[in-house]
């Protein structure tokens, strides 16, 4: 996997994390434990940082980055969905970004909160915990349900499985046959 330096900023990766061979991870990235992440992602710490925590999962292509001396914060369990652009924001624990979502500069989003497919979080709102946004701007429509709450906690461990099986088991080709 491209994993740099920059500047003296050198990314902290946990050995029980998973990052795709063509993931780039730039500068000042730390990624907490059995955090999965997809192919294409890209983590640009150059000169703003960005923190993942433990047992969040990472989509193809997401992009994160943050202003200068600022920090991206992604807390505990998250799910950012492919696509998703995620630029300086605070996103709880257990959040759900949807597929193509945008979150920017200084938005929050609480915990359990989600945040629908193509929506756009902008600079400084605040999606509160469990509370579900869509939408351009994003706007709360409703409240997560325990019958969500259950059923993501397990399509959510799924994704730390892929950690170990990942690891172990992807195999490039180099001929189709």
């Amino acid at each position: 996997m491209p994993v740099y330096e920059f500047e003296g900023r050198v990314p902290e990766i946990d050995p029980t994390a998973y990052v795709f061979p063509n993931a780039v991870v730039i500068g000042k990235v730390k990624i907490g434990k059995e955090v999965w992440v997809g192919p294409g992602a890209v983590f640009r710490g150059d000169y703003g940082g960005i923190g993942i925590g433990d047992y969040s999962a990472v989509e193809d292509n997401v992009v994160a980055h943050a202003r200068p001396y600022e920090t991206t914060v992604i807390r505990n369990h998250v799910k950012l969905g492919h696509l998703s652009e995620i630029h300086k924001p605070t996103i709880g624990d257990w959040a759900v970004i949807g597929m193509g979502a945008t979150i920017s500069d200084f938005a929050k989003v609480g915990d359990w909160a989600a945040v629908a497919e193509g929506a756009v979080v902008r600079n400084k709102a605040e999606i509160p915990a469990e509370g579900i946004a869509a939408g351009v701007p994003a706007k709360v429509i409703g409240q997560v349900s325990a019958q969500y709450r259950e059923l993501w906690t397990g399509y959510k461990a799924n994704y730390n499985t892929f950690c170990r099986r990942y690891s172990n088991n992807l195999k490039k080709l180099d001929k189709i046959i």
